[in-house]
């Protein structure tokens, strides 16, 4: 790949001329391009099989959609990457569109990882669970599921079925007894040997085969041998059998309908309406309708169907597996390269269909009538979401109703494992990708002392903010600050603010009243004394809903902070000492401390330790000794 670097003017151009001058230093090579700012912001990222025609029909202003118009003329200057072949141009721009998330471009903009299930290879008796993240432990993957809830259901019913084991290896390996789960018949116990290994890995095996979608031999196996228990006179096994029988038909009704001649798939539909758009996903694997999830990407109303099903797929797939087979409601542009690309991504054959009858038009058709419905929903919440703004403005006097509201709360236990919570809301509602979590650092806090803690958060973040984007271009800076606290919190609040050169956000103070009861707070602004609103207000409900949300979110980011401190240890500060070389040298000595007084041979012996790391732990612990 080469890149050319934009040109530098004195004097800031714009437009098809500025375009124009980048054709002589492009050839007709694939790549992608990058359509930048007066203030070097990307505007835009495209492909192209051509380059040089690509950038000749912008400099040309030939007939584009409005919003590419808007593009060409926002236009400073540009950058290229050149590819070999247009397949790659198409990852690379999918790629660089997620990393930059530039103005103009369709934007996905919720980016979820999905949990699949994980049958373990790595133990005799292998656990059975939840796994959500890069697939590098040994064992077998199912999925993906649409959420963790269909996960657990599956999980919980699995586990009467089949009695697999959940726990970790460092649990199994400690018990002396069976746990509950045993007591409840969902577990075989063979952490205390009451199932063979040779029995534990046949109910693997059919576990196996039942998250491949071969329920039916299982069912008809299960049947057949509690038939035979019921025969011998074995009723409290012909019970147990029945129980797992009934718990495999209740897996199979809770994935609603399977299709039956769609193995393995996703379906994807698209509804777009008022320039808005929802995008549905339906996971099916295994003959199996595994959940579903909806997408509200950013569109603009000059967006066609084609373009914002292309841009979709091309983000969903740009940091996950794709299936064997895509069934879409809506055809892109090239299907063929789109398929080549997630395929060459894939390492094996892709196909992209737009299905036209039979049962896959049905499971598109299904997917459809979801995404309608549920942007309809999401349309009706952001017009309630609207009025509540509007009311926030008219009860408070703001100028307008806030765009962007900031939510800010502290949490900690006597000064300790202090954090600063951000949380953020606008227009359509909660943005929890922008929540934002502080880490107290200010050495010379007393300890509790909430108005150091606001001062210090407050201070970083408008600092920040400050430097990186001093025009407030990005839609990153707050028009409305709610602080959870009264006159002082507030008068503090403003002092900051005033320091920093930011005079012009709104600010309200949130308190309890006088006997503390929710519902009864007081609302405190800069000069403008104390308000309440009547009980039964819906702006009174959602800024207490805001102001919750704000502390379960402190609360919750402080928990994390004070669970992982009580797990540390002196090994977490030595280079080298990851968490795998951590629980080996845990295991092996049964304490830091351990580890810190054993000698150097000691250190070599153990599991993963090479000589070099076990010099370097031994130093550690014995420096100027």
């Amino acid at each position: 790949m080469d890149q050319q670097e934009p040109d530098s003017h004195s004097k800031i151009e714009r437009g098809p001329t500025v375009i124009a001058r980048y054709l002589n230093t492009i050839d007709g090579s694939p790549g992608v391009y990058r359509m930048l700012d007066g203030q070097s912001r990307v505007l835009y990222v495209g492909k192209a099989k051509n380059l040089k025609n690509r950038v000749s029909n912008y400099a040309r202003g030939n007939a584009h959609a409005p919003h590419i118009y808007r593009v060409i003329a926002e236009t400073a200057s540009m950058m290229f990457l050149t590819t070999k072949t247009e397949t790659e141009a198409l990852l690379l721009e999918q790629n660089l569109i997620k990393q930059l998330k530039p103005k103009y471009n369709v934007l996905l903009r919720d980016d979820k990882s999905f949990p699949n299930i994980l049958v373990g290879k790595n133990h005799p008796f292998p656990q059975i669970k939840k796994h959500r993240g890069a697939k590098k432990e040994k064992g077998d993957y199912y999925g993906p599921f649409a959420s963790a809830g269909a996960v657990n259901r599956t999980l919980n019913q699995l586990q009467k079925v089949f009695l697999l084991r959940n726990c970790t290896d460092a649990t199994f390996d400690g018990r002396t007894r069976p746990c509950l789960l045993y007591q409840i018949k969902r577990c075989s116990a063979p952490c205390v040997g009451y199932v063979s290994e040779t029995e534990y890995a046949a109910s693997v095996r059919d576990a196996d085969q039942f998250l491949k979608g071969k329920s039916t031999r299982i069912q008809a196996e299960l049947a057949k041998d509690m038939q035979k228990a019921s025969e011998e006179m074995e009723f409290e096994r012909a019970a147990a059998l029945r129980d797992r029988i009934r718990a495999m038909t209740q897996v199979q009704s809770a994935q609603g309908i399977n299709p039956r001649g769609v193995a393995e798939a996703d379906v994807i539909a698209l509804h777009m309406d008022g320039g808005q758009a929802c995008v549905q996903v339906f996971f099916i694997r295994a003959n199996q309708n595994w959940g579903n999830h909806d997408y509200y990407p950013r569109v603009s109303s000059q967006n066609s169907k084609a373009e914002v099903m292309q841009a979709f797929l091309g983000q969903f797939y740009s940091d996950r597996e794709p299936p064997r087979l895509i069934l879409i409601s809506d055809d892109v542009e090239d299907r063929a390269l789109v398929s080549e690309a997630l395929g060459e991504k894939a390492g094996r054959r892709v196909e992209v269909a737009v299905p036209l009858r039979g049962e896959k038009m049905e499971l598109i058709t299904g997917a459809a009538r979801n995404a309608r419905e549920s942007l309809a929903r999401k349309m009706s919440e952001s017009a309630t979401q609207t009025k509540l703004l509007l009311g926030l403005a008219e009860a408070f006097d703001l100028d307008a109703p806030p765009t962007r509201i900031e939510v800010y709360d502290n949490s900690h236990i006597q000064g300790t494992n202090a954090v600063g919570g951000m949380i953020v809301a606008g227009a359509d509602g909660l943005i929890k990708s922008q929540y934002r979590k502080f880490n107290i650092k200010g050495e010379d806090l007393t300890p509790g002392d909430d108005f150091g803690m606001m001062k210090e958060v407050l201070t970083r973040r408008f600092k920040r903010l400050i430097k990186e984007d001093p025009d407030r271009e990005s839609g990153a800076w707050p028009d409305l600050l709610l602080i959870d606290g009264g006159q002082g919190q507030i008068s503090a609040v403003h002092e900051i603010m005033v320091e920093l050169g930011v005079e012009d956000i709104d600010m309200i103070g949130v308190a309890k009243g006088i006997d503390r009861d929710a519902g009864k707070e007081e609302f405190h602004r800069i000069d403008k004394g104390v308000k309440a609103l009547r009980h039964n207000d819906p702006v009174l409900y959602f800024v207490q809903r805001l102001r919750d949300e704000a502390h379960r979110f402190a609360i919750g980011t402080h928990r994390a902070k004070r669970a992982k401190a009580v797990s540390r240890t002196p090994l977490d500060d030595i280079a080298g000492v990851g968490g795998k070389r951590k629980r080996a040298l845990l295991a092996h000595f049964g304490s830091a401390k351990a580890v810190g007084r054993a000698n150097l041979a000691d250190l070599k012996a153990v599991n993963g330790i090479s000589e070099g790391l076990a010099e370097k732990i031994y130093d550690f612990f014995h420096e100027g000794g």
